[in-house]
């Protein structure tokens, strides 16, 4: 991630943080990292994981995309990108995402916030992805809709995966 995106990822994700009345230490604990990664990340240093960003979402009860939505370039690592397309403001709350996975990525993805779905429609490539348990293998064109509130994965063969992702947050509200 380039300085300006960690920058304003960081004032963000201070922001969110603030606005919950929580210490750096308290949202470092709940999110199971150190309190001086933290720290870091929220001065616009360090170089944090996709794992990393989406703890600290759940910890502060926020979609992924709210706390990245200040960030124009793709997310990465390990073979994988991903970018917010849109986020909606309505409920239950829908994020869009653009997701391209290197040939031989096996991404283990932990799970969202309680009652989240995702569901992917594969552009390009082939992609074994689901639950861990109930994968399904994916060829272009074929989509796929899961429980993503447990742990799930993603994995592609010897070419380039490109999807379409998104991810419904239920309400507590909304919930079947």
């Amino acid at each position: 991630m380039d300085t300006l995106s960690l920058g304003t990822l960081g004032q963000h994700l201070q922001a969110l943080r603030l606005e919950r009345g929580w210490s750096l230490s308290q949202l470092a604990a709940a999110a199971g990292i150190a309190k001086s990664n933290l720290s870091r990340l929220e001065q616009g240093n360090g170089n944090p994981t996709l794992d990393t960003i989406w703890r600290l979402a759940v910890q502060l009860g926020v979609p992924f995309g709210t706390l990245v939505a200040p960030i124009s370039v793709p997310l990465g690592e390990h073979g994988v990108e991903v970018r917010l397309i849109d986020q909606g403001k309505e409920s239950p709350q829908v994020d869009a995402y653009w997701m391209r996975c290197a040939p031989h990525t096996l991404r283990h993805a932990e799970p969202h916030t309680p009652g989240a779905r995702e569901s992917l429609t594969l552009i390009s490539g082939r992609l074994e992805a689901g639950p861990e348990g109930d994968l399904h293998e994916l060829r272009p064109g074929d989509s796929l809709t899961f429980a993503a509130d447990r742990p799930h994965r993603y994995r592609t063969d010897d070419a380039w995966a490109t999807l379409l992702l998104t991810i419904v947050y239920t309400d507590e509200g909304d919930a079947p």
